[in-house]
């Protein structure tokens, strides 16, 4: 008798530290490796099908037309909504005006096309009839970003700041944000880009960084003041096997290769709400207008093939999400409220 006892609150013990640790599981914050809080996002189809590997921006203008950067980064192909293709930039209004090598772009209200052309160490604006409106030097432009006013921002390799504002007449305002050294007191890599800029409807400003150990991005107003920023544990994104050898590569080599490194590839905006999209791999996180993290989606074709994002474009109903090997495809925008327990 005393013996089934015994064994009655063995029992009793065992379910309830087991009962215990699930409402702790449940409670805790979800990561992007639980199930419940990536969820499968299919594309609903391909856009753009002309369009194939190497791209690397997105945009619109208030007209409805489509600009793709794509390889081999020379030319700037313009889409109706309707997917024809109608022209290009540079075109014959360009009269010789060449772009090198494009590294990023964004359009203006009035449809004017700034190309950040790493290969020419300029930036380039172009009028929308393709004519070029101006040519401002700056060593290794990486990324741009359009501001109201005729202003804009751009991102370079070897800036002493994280941010460069030119104003209408095409002159330095301004710069602000530290490039953030290494973590251990060493130079940091010059041939590395410290990070890349987004922008969205409002005028803000997004810094991707690329060299911290985790996957951070911050918002700016274009005087460089910081509303937010976010930062999402490498780890999360790190598969196992690779993060092992990521370590012991990291502990024999005292580097950590770039390739074997979790980023953020690329991040859309919300013209409506602000909330961002942000590309890891094939996760797509949703923040919310102040910088909360909302969800996270693993994104494919629908016949499942995995979508690593290279270009994000948010819109008012869609998304259009660039596979840097596969093209353009276009998924439903998810809701924006979630359930309490899928936030974070």
């Amino acid at each position: 008798m005393f013996r089934r006892l015994q064994i009655g609150v063995c029992l009793a013990i065992l379910v309830a530290v087991t009962a215990g640790w699930n409402f702790s599981r449940a409670a805790a914050p979800a990561t992007s490796q639980d199930q419940e809080f990536s969820r499968e996002l299919l594309s609903r189809s391909r856009v753009f099908p002309e369009i194939g590997a190497g791209v690397a921006a997105i945009k619109s203008d208030s007209a409805g037309r489509y600009y793709v950067l794509a390889a081999p980064a020379k030319v700037i192909a313009i889409y109706q909504a309707d997917g024809k293709r109608i022209g290009q930039i540079p075109n014959a209004n360009s009269r010789g005006a060449k772009i090198v090598y494009a590294q990023d772009i964004d359009v203006d209200s009035k449809g004017r096309l700034f190309v950040a052309d790493r290969g020419a160490n300029s930036v380039k604006i172009f009028e929308p009839d393709g004519s070029l409106d101006a040519t401002i030097p700056f060593a290794a432009p990486m990324s741009i970003v359009a501001l109201s006013g005729g202003e804009f921002a751009v991102a370079g390799l070897r800036s002493a700041q994280l941010v460069s504002i030119f104003d209408a007449q095409a002159k330095l305002a301004r710069s602000f944000g530290e490039v953030p050294g290494d973590a251990t007191g060493a130079r940091r890599n010059q041939s590395l880009s410290p990070g890349r800029i987004y922008g969205d409807a409002a005028g803000h400003i997004y810094f991707v960084f690329s060299d911290l150990p985790d996957l951070t991005l911050r918002r700016y107003d274009r005087f460089g003041y910081a509303s937010y920023e976010a930062s999402l544990p490498s780890s999360e994104f790190t598969p196992q096997a690779e993060a092992k050898r990521w370590t012991k590569i990291t502990i024999e080599q005292g580097a950590t290769p770039a390739s074997m490194k979790p980023a953020i590839r690329a991040l859309g905006a919300d013209p409506v709400t602000q909330e961002i999209w942000v590309a890891i791999g094939d996760e797509l996180v949703h923040f919310d207008k102040d910088g909360n993290r909302r969800a996270a989606y693993r994104t494919s074709t629908a016949d499942g093939v995995r979508i690593e994002a290279s270009a994000i474009l948010v819109e008012h109903d869609r998304i259009l999400i660039a596979a840097d090997t596969l093209g353009i495809f276009e998924f439903a925008l998810p809701e924006r409220q979630l359930p309490a327990a899928s936030q974070q």
